[in-house]
């Protein structure tokens, strides 16, 4: 493991220290290291898994994305960037909900591909929790998000799922065939 590698592990387990995943126990932690790990089975490029594992720094902390291109270069920043949606602090969340899912979802139609690998990390731990806890509670799990629609949680995930699999690279991997069947598992049942 080399030293950005490294370094972004304990920058990102700093800035989340204390914090847990929506409405649970659970370390905030686990999740970016999930993904970290998602993405170190697809490639061995440092960057990106570092951009794995700060991918929620700058969204859901006090980092910035010059912050990290001064911790950890201009490509590591840039894909933090791609992965962090402006959450627009003057509104209610849920009233902006559809409009920063939608820029999600125009955004990754024209991305690179290390930008799609870093999401797909961030996109299968995601939908692996969701899965989880969604058998384990039922159809109140949907009260934890700011959309409690679970057709809408549906449709953005679904939207997600068809760019993954559309993508000549990623739609061969294990972890693209899983984040599928796991969406198609969680929606269509």
């Amino acid at each position: 493991m080399g030293k950005i590698l490294n370094e972004a592990i304990i920058y990102a387990t700093k800035k989340h220290d204390g914090k847990c995943r929506k409405d649970t126990t659970i370390p905030y932690i686990v999740h970016p290291l999930e993904a970290l790990a998602i993405v170190a089975g697809l490639t061995d490029d440092e960057n990106l898994m570092a951009a794995a594992a700060l991918h929620d720094t700058v969204e859901d902390t006090d980092a910035t994305v010059e912050e990290i291109k001064n911790l950890f270069g201009e490509k590591v920043a840039k894909l933090v960037a791609s992965e962090s949606e402006n959450k627009r602090e003057d509104k209610p969340e849920e009233a902006t909900w559809k409009i920063r899912k939608q820029e999600t979802i125009d955004h990754l139609k024209n991305a690179d591909i290390e930008t799609l690998i870093v999401c797909l990390g961030d996109k299968l731990s995601n939908i692996r929790a969701i899965e989880r806890d969604y058998n384990n509670l039922g159809e109140k799990f949907w009260e934890r998000f700011n959309n409690k629609d679970k057709s809408e949680q549906g449709w953005y995930y679904g939207e997600i799922a068809k760019i993954f699999d559309s993508n000549e690279t990623l739609k061969e991997t294990q972890a693209c065939r899983e984040f599928v069947k796991r969406v198609e598992t969680v929606f269509n049942n």
